[in-house]
């Protein structure tokens, strides 16, 4: 069973400064201040760029509204979510609307857990802006849509809070790096992970404890400590955004317009 198989189965406060009435600030040095945002306004912005994928009428997992170029809107998610399912796809925006979409064929994500969706619309939605790997004990909030157990209410977009773990140096089978505490459900695979300026900085894709499988294999092939994998299966990883920005389409011109 290969690590698509197993995974299948398987987002404060303002900063303020105190200076000397004498010495103004430099206003240089303030711009390069990072701005972080509140929680409820971090919420509000994962919220407006994750979509639900749908197949075959059922909810696959969760999505990431990247790029708006005329009425066309692109989409992130892990290649697994797909696999989950088959074409055709639909996209659930955020105004619960839902779209047909199409698999982007050119995505050659060179066996990282990607994958990209297309829809058409001539609505107005929020995409995401990027961000840069995290560090170890940086906040991050993630956000998707868990799955619901039959005949159980269905609990929409869902926010989990928390920090980041441990960056692995090389990635794990996946393209996994990002190791995070925050509770990441099934369905929420695909949804983004923001940092405390609202910027996404990684995909989520494996939740803690997987029932079954071992998805903690680096990609290269060589292996990890028990002690350390142990660790690792308490809890969740994402991909991080830097990776898709190296990988995908016409990656520079999409991360530049993401940037207007």
């Amino acid at each position: 069973m290969d690590w698509r198989s197993l995974i299948m189965a398987t987002c404060i406060g303002g900063i303020s400064m105190m200076l000397p009435a004498q010495l103004p600030p430099d206003k240089n040095s303030l711009k390069q201040l990072p701005i972080e945002i509140s929680q409820q306004k971090l919420q509000q912005q994962a919220e407006s760029i994750a979509v639900r994928i749908r197949s075959s009428g059922q909810v696959a997992g969760t999505g990431i509204a990247i790029r708006k170029q005329g009425l066309q809107y692109t989409v992130l998610t892990n290649e697994h979510v797909l696999k989950s399912g088959k074409a055709p796809y639909q996209i659930q925006t955020p105004d619960n609307k839902i779209y047909q979409a199409t698999e982007v064929k050119d995505a050659n994500f060179k066996g990282n857990d990607l994958a990209l969706l297309r829809f058409t619309s001539s609505a107005e939605y929020t995409t995401a802006k990027l961000g840069a790997v995290p560090k170890v004990e940086d906040q991050v909030f993630a956000g998707g849509f868990p799955f619901s157990e039959e005949g159980s209410k269905d609990r929409g977009f869902v926010f989990k809070t928390g920090k980041v773990w441990l960056v692995l140096e090389k990635a794990l089978e996946g393209g996994y790096q990002i190791g995070y505490t925050n509770d990441i459900e099934k369905g929420m695979s695909g949804g983004p992970l923001l940092n405390a300026r609202g910027e996404v900085v990684g995909v989520n894709g494996v939740h803690a404890y997987p029932l079954w499988g071992d998805p903690y294999q680096y990609k290269d092939g060589s292996e990890l400590n028990a002690a350390l994998r142990e660790q690792m299966s308490k809890y969740s990883w994402g991909i991080p955004i830097d990776t898709f920005k190296q990988l995908a389409p016409s990656a520079s011109e999409m991360t530049n317009s993401l940037k207007k």
